[in-house]
């Protein structure tokens, strides 16, 4: 399992990856964070829907994913506010199931000089690609890659404080970051770390978490190696203590490695992807909480993708983008004694299909999803055939919406 653990990261970072050019887009934050914006006060937002069909199941379903309402603010040429509230799923109020309403992102930025600043609040570090490139019209596809879902959750804020700069000499940026850790009581088997983030939400200060990134531009070409480590539980001593937990700023921690390139060629354009995450405490979590968490999960992705109406520069130039995408990830790679193995959450997805962008802030996409996971595992079968139809270990999805930024 390392051999192949290790394989996946070797071929992630050695082969090519995804469209910086389709990332250039120019929006109402683009502007603020360059200093750029024509007015104090900014507004801006993103969103997507999209109608999908299992194939499987014989079920279909439309949803306005998301929509998400951006303002800035600058108050002089060193200090800028940036906020970011979101509504999924067309949250209803009056305690409608699904959805919800939330802060994305607030945060202050502070301008240092010309190649540093900080940020203190709720932000979004720097992990993956996802995390800072998701406007639905910067990746292909109508749903976000699942790697960096379920075992990179972007997107990933949290309360703390960044440090951001770049090298006057070299064509390297670096980033890190301080910010509250997460919670093990909210692992959920089959969510990976979704569940553990606080996003704000009265987070512990008791347990603490670092980030760091380095990466490196040419052109259109990016690399970067980020990482992540902190604790996750949050309570008194006394109470982890009795949890059978280690407290503290790092105590029960999880650590995650990541590497990953984008490169952008003519109309070529590919990006890839490999990520690990180390809890070396699962046992003690699982017998604290019962709630399954593995030793250790893994990901990766690569994606090929050609522009048809290349060439174009501009950035009203329309744009017609066919892509292929293999994702690859164990969200149980490694149990502890006390855990139970579903080979459920060891998946492969093919993604293939096409996004065309009229302009470069709307994008028109259609896309199939091939589904392979490991066979059900029959302790974890809560209705049994007949009452539930057997698992399917193969699926298919087929996606078909828009997506827009300004």
């Amino acid at each position: 399992m390392k051999a192949k653990i290790f394989t996946l990261s070797f071929l992630s970072l050695t082969l090519s990856a995804a469209a910086l050019a389709q990332t250039k887009t120019t929006t109402s934050e683009d502007s603020l964070n360059n200093n750029l914006s024509k007015s104090a006060t900014t507004i801006g937002g993103y969103g997507n829907a999209f109608y999908q069909r299992n194939n499987v199941a014989g079920t279909s379903r439309l949803d306005l994913e998301r929509f998400v309402l951006f303002t800035g603010h600058k108050f002089n040429d060193q200090i800028s506010f940036f906020s970011e509230l979101e509504v999924e799923d067309a949250k209803v109020t009056g305690g409608e199931s699904g959805g919800e309403v939330s802060i994305e992102q607030a945060y202050l930025k502070f301008n240092l000089n010309a190649n540093q600043y900080f940020v203190a609040g709720l932000f979004i570090p720097r992990i993956g690609i996802l995390n800072e490139n998701h406007l639905p019209n910067t990746f292909n596809g109508n749903e976000r890659n699942y790697v960096e879902t379920f075992i990179i959750p972007a997107t990933w804020r949290e309360l703390g404080v960044g440090f951001y700069g770049n090298l006057n000499n070299l064509p390297l940026s670096y980033s890190a970051g301080l910010m509250n850790g997460l919670n093990s009581n909210g692992f959920v088997h089959g969510t990976g770390l979704e569940d553990g983030r606080a996003e704000g939400r009265n987070a512990t200060g008791n347990n603490l978490a670092i980030t760091a990134a380095l990466q490196l531009n040419i052109n259109s070409f990016r690399a970067q190696i980020s990482g992540y480590y902190g604790g996750t539980v949050g309570v008194s001593k006394r109470k982890a203590d009795s949890l059978g937990l280690t407290s503290g700023i790092f105590g029960t921690p999880v650590a995650i490695g990541e590497g990953d390139i984008m490169y952008s060629n003519g109309g070529f354009s590919t990006r890839a992807l490999a990520t690990i995450v180390s809890i070396p405490d699962a046992a003690n979590i699982n017998r604290a909480f019962a709630n399954n968490t593995p030793q250790t999960e893994y990901g990766a992705y690569l994606e090929l993708a050609y522009d048809l109406l290349y060439p174009g520069h501009s950035l009203h130039a329309k744009q017609f983008i066919v892509f292929v995408r293999d994702e690859n990830f164990d969200m149980n790679a490694q149990i502890p004694s006390n855990g139970v193995i579903d080979g459920t959450l060891k998946q492969n997805h093919i993604v293939a299909g096409f996004t065309y962008l009229p302009i470069k802030n709307v994008a028109i996409k259609a896309d199939v999803r091939f589904i392979h996971t490991g066979p059900q595992n029959p302790e974890l079968i809560v209705n049994p055939n007949p009452v539930a139809l057997p698992y399917q270990v193969n699926n298919n999805l087929v996606d078909l919406g828009i997506g827009f930024s300004f």
